[in-house]
């Protein structure tokens, strides 16, 4: 997978170019608007993600001239801007995520994932990791979670969940961080489906006593084991 990332801080894209290469990315930089329109017919690239405020040429106006050459590559907004009417102006542009300054690595990975994952289905490679909770073991890339002889066939939402918690093992899972990286939006319909996610992964790691996962009142979840 090829990414064109268009950013004018070029400490923060040289350093998001370096995140993304090490997680099998391969990204190019560029920090403004024109040269990235002028590499992109060239590139093959697989998704875009661009700053709102460049030189030359800004983010919006790129995303348009990229959907003249390109309609179905996907695109993600990267910018500081936060106001409702830039977020709605961005969508309208043709972005398939938006995503705010200050924000983790690890958000901007989920995000660029969980687009491929609609847009390209199982072209998506990652590296086959594995995580032990407890007497389980889980492999996400297989979606499957395996205690003993008993191998349980995750849902995509399940896995990903279950994975974010894995990730933050022991820690505070923030409950918005985990709606906006697996369901792109912290709405309440999508906070009672999380709900539901949380419960059923409860009755899956239940034959270990020792795994729980624990609400966290107010801030998310605790996977411990």
């Amino acid at each position: 997978m090829r990414i064109l990332l268009a950013e004018d801080d070029k400490n923060l894209g040289i350093l998001l170019q370096s995140y993304l290469t090490a997680k099998n990315y391969e990204t190019v930089l560029f920090t403004n608007g024109s040269t990235a329109l002028k590499a992109f017919p060239a590139g093959s690239f697989s998704l875009c993600i661009l700053d709102i405020m460049m030189p030359e040429m800004d983010g919006l106006t790129l995303a348009g001239e990229i959907r003249q050459s390109n309609p179905n590559i996907p695109i993600i907004f990267l910018t500081a801007k936060n106001q409702k009417e830039d977020i709605i102006e961005g969508f309208k542009t043709g972005a398939d995520d938006y995503i705010t300054k200050p924000f983790s690595m690890e958000e901007l990975l989920y995000r660029i994932e969980a687009i491929l994952r609609r847009t390209t289905g199982p072209a998506v490679t990652r590296n086959n990791e594995f995580f032990t909770i407890g007497g389980y073991s889980f492999d996400p890339l297989k979606q499957m979670l395996v205690y003993g002889g008993l191998t349980i066939k995750l849902t995509t939402k399940e896995s990903e969940l279950l994975e974010l918690l894995c990730r933050h093992g022991n820690e505070i899972l923030e409950r918005n961080y985990a709606l906006k990286t697996i369901w792109i939006d912290d709405n309440y319909f999508n906070a009672r489906s999380m709900d539901v996610y949380i419960t059923r992964l409860r009755k899956y790691l239940k034959k270990d006593p020792s795994v729980k996962i624990l609400n966290v009142h107010g801030r998310g979840y605790k996977l411990i084991s």
